[in-house]
């Protein structure tokens, strides 16, 4: 079904809960794994930025979070094509799945407060508006015994679709 999935990973719990879903979803469908992670570049960031100093998040924090992505996925068995890349991340998600033909986008949801929403502007209301697949908002929380069972019910179906 889906032969190219993008994951976008922030390093949040949601950004977590989102890779482990889009995970079990590429196990099922033998799917390749593009990690995004995006250094948020908005107007109102910019000028936070500028407020704020060197408190901000650096690139090499960034990084970081592709890093950690990119193990977690390592883990269990993939070899994620990773991308650091920097903009509205909206607009970069939906660029990126475009140049790689992605058919299916998957991202974590986080309720934002009114003053976060006025930071960032709209922008996050419209990312289906930029994505040219399917788009997946992960909100389920898996524990590790159920992700584990998961996983092993995956692998045990794909073996045996191997043998017979």
């Amino acid at each position: 079904m889906y032969k190219r999935i993008l994951l976008a990973y922030d390093g949040t719990l949601e950004g977590r809960t989102a890779l482990r879903e889009g995970a079990l979803l590429a196990k099922r469908c033998d799917a390749q794994v593009y990690l995004l992670s995006v250094i948020v570049e908005t107007p109102g960031v910019r000028m936070a930025r500028i407020e704020a100093g060197p408190f901000t998040q650096s690139e090499d924090g960034y990084q970081e979070i592709l890093a950690d992505g990119v193990a977690r996925l390592q883990k269990l068995g993939f070899a994620p094509i990773a991308r650091l890349a920097a903009g509205d991340p909206p607009q970069v998600i939906g660029a990126y799945a475009k140049q790689i033909n992605a058919e299916l986008v998957v991202v974590g949801h986080r309720k934002q407060g009114a003053l976060e929403r006025w930071w960032s502007g709209p922008s996050g209301a419209y990312l289906i508006d930029y994505v040219p697949c399917s788009l997946l908002v992960s909100r389920n929380v898996i524990s590790e015994a159920d992700f584990a069972a998961e996983l092993r019910r995956i692998e045990e179906g794909a073996a045996r679709a191997k043998s017979e």
